[in-house]
């Protein structure tokens, strides 16, 4: 075996090298997946462990680590990194939200480059929260706290920021017809002198034109009654897949989701979860007496996020049981306010964070149908979810502050 390259204190494991292969699917085959139509919309109930049982026909190699919360190198020392990309020339790319930055790797993980840095100018960060590339091949950063989209041109010498005008829009991905879409806010907060959204009228999705304008809207909300309950309930992780489609799972409900490039819905499906997805008690959202006072919801966590391979299969990050108390972490962001907005975030992770293993996530494969292939447990935390042709990235960026790079092997 070759000896690892050294960054600093990170070691990088070379590509060639197999880490580890986790063993898959360790059930039965089950009867064909039973398919209803509702409201012409197809819907899935799929079975436990899925069609593949025992006989798995994927493997993932772990090909390298970048990034530990222990490391002396400045470099991949992350801060809440929250989202990775892949350019056409396999050189990656590291949000690094809390440090405000983008962290430039090669194909074979060695740092090149620094792209961003805090500020309110071009190429310029506040609160960086979605990371993309365009079908120009140009980085696209989804910059909430200010509201805009930065598109970065080469390593960051020449950009251009888009205003997003009316709403503040979540994980921005990019259509490879030109343009985004994003996810909407789900909070109907009351707004002086303005009529209070109702929840059968707002949409999930925006599709975006090239400028930023708003060209569509689609995705219903479900009504848990309670405007805290409705905001968590009705969260959701996206990925592009081909062909514009967008591919959803919803944080707290047992739903993954396909629509298609005209925000149609083409089918809903569910799988076996060991813990219920009743809200176990409503949050509260009172403006009564002159102030206004809050509390989240209580509600089980299924999924942290999706993606979709080349072959138009959706990996979804799925909680196989809820995390013990010991297991969990609480992170706080503390905005500050200046005269053109939020001037800046800081970003505050309390918890076990020494704890990098668990076993309580996993991945559920999807084929481009919505019926459930098979389950792929991990053995340590995951917040993050990416696929880039053959490679599978997992961000662990409360605990371990890492990047974890997987290929997808067809077998």
């Amino acid at each position: 075996m070759k000896s690892p390259i050294r960054l600093g204190a990170l070691a990088v494991v070379p590509s060639l090298v197999v880490i580890a292969i986790i063993p898959l699917f360790l059930t039965a085959v089950p009867a064909p997946q039973k398919v209803e139509t509702v409201d012409g919309v197809r819907v899935i109930p799929n079975a436990k462990g899925g069609l593949w049982g025992n006989s798995p026909r994927l493997a993932l190699e772990l090909v390298r680590k970048i990034g530990d919360v222990d490391t002396e190198d400045e470099h991949v020392a992350f801060n809440f990194p929250n989202d990775v990309a892949v350019d056409p020339a396999g050189n990656i790319y590291v949000l690094d939200t809390g440090n405000t930055r983008i962290q430039k790797f090669g194909p074979d993980g060695r740092y090149l480059a620094t792209v961003g840095r805090k500020g309110q100018g071009p190429g310029e960060f506040i609160m960086p929260d979605g990371l993309d590339i365009d079908r120009d091949g140009n980085l696209v950063v989804g910059d909430t706290a200010q509201s805009r989209l930065h598109v970065i041109i080469g390593d960051g010498k020449d950009a251009r920021s888009i205003i997003l005008k009316g709403e503040r829009l979540y994980g921005v991905r990019c259509l490879a017809a030109g343009g985004y879409v994003g996810r909407a806010s789900t909070y109907v907060y009351p707004m002086r002198g303005q009529d209070t959204p109702k929840i059968a009228d707002m949409r999930l999705f925006r599709h975006l034109a090239p400028d930023g304008r708003t060209t569509g809207s689609f995705g219903t909300l479900t009504d848990f009654g309670e405007t805290m309950t409705n905001a968590a309930g009705n969260t959701t992780e996206t990925a592009v897949g081909p062909g514009d489609a967008l591919l959803v799972t919803y944080t707290a409900q047992n739903r993954v989701e396909k629509y298609g490039p005209d925000g149609r819905p083409l089918w809903r499906a569910d799988r076996p979860l060991g813990y219920g997805t009743e809200v176990k008690k409503k949050g509260k959202f009172d403006t009564s007496g002159g102030g206004v006072s809050m509390s989240a919801p209580e509600m089980n966590t299924c999924s942290a996020g999706i993606a979709v391979d080349a072959k138009g299969r959706s990996w979804v990050l799925t909680y196989a049981r809820q995390l013990r108390k010991e297991e969990q972490v609480r992170t706080s962001m503390t905005s500050v306010g200046g005269q053109a907005g939020v001037s800046n975030v800081s970003i505050k992770t309390e918890g076990n964070t020494d704890l990098r293993t668990t076993d309580a996530l996993r991945l559920d494969v999807f084929d481009p149908e919505g019926i459930l292939l098979g389950e792929i447990p991990l053995a340590h935390f995951a917040d993050v979810l990416r696929i880039s042709g053959d490679s599978l990235f997992l961000i662990d960026r409360e605990r371990g502050v890492t990047v974890y790079q997987y290929r997808i092997v067809e077998k």
